[in-house]
């Protein structure tokens, strides 16, 4: 029997899933996308986990967030676009718009080591 090459793997894994979770702990604000993209509500929330496809936050189970927003980490004054992927009580599990630099990541583990 042949050996089929051209299957992927991890073709039936989720995607947000694939990739690798570093765990940070990190306090973050939710940003809400209004009207002509105006920023101004946001709220807090808890990322607990981060990868280069998106993260795991933490937000209290009674408040509504929406489909797609801005994700600020404290510390870290650039903003990424995410899109929820699911909710389950107070976890939130989103995707970003896209990958994020590797590097990027890189700094949001080491500032997570710098401020413990």
């Amino acid at each position: 029997m042949p050996l089929n090459m051209d299957r992927d793997p991890r073709q039936n894994i989720p995607r947000d899933q694939a990739f690798e979770k570093f765990t940070i702990d990190r306090p973050g604000k939710i940003i809400f996308v209004g009207h002509h993209l105006s920023t101004k509500t946001h709220l807090r929330c808890l990322i607990r986990t981060i990868s280069l496809y998106g993260a795991d936050l933490e937000v209290s189970p009674h408040v509504p967030v929406p489909s797609n927003f801005f994700l600020e980490i404290l510390g870290i004054h650039d903003e990424i676009g995410c899109t929820v992927i699911r909710r389950e009580e107070e976890k939130v599990t989103v995707g970003f718009n896209m990958l994020i630099d590797p590097e990027f990541l890189h700094h949001v583990i080491r500032l997570g080591f710098e401020t413990n």
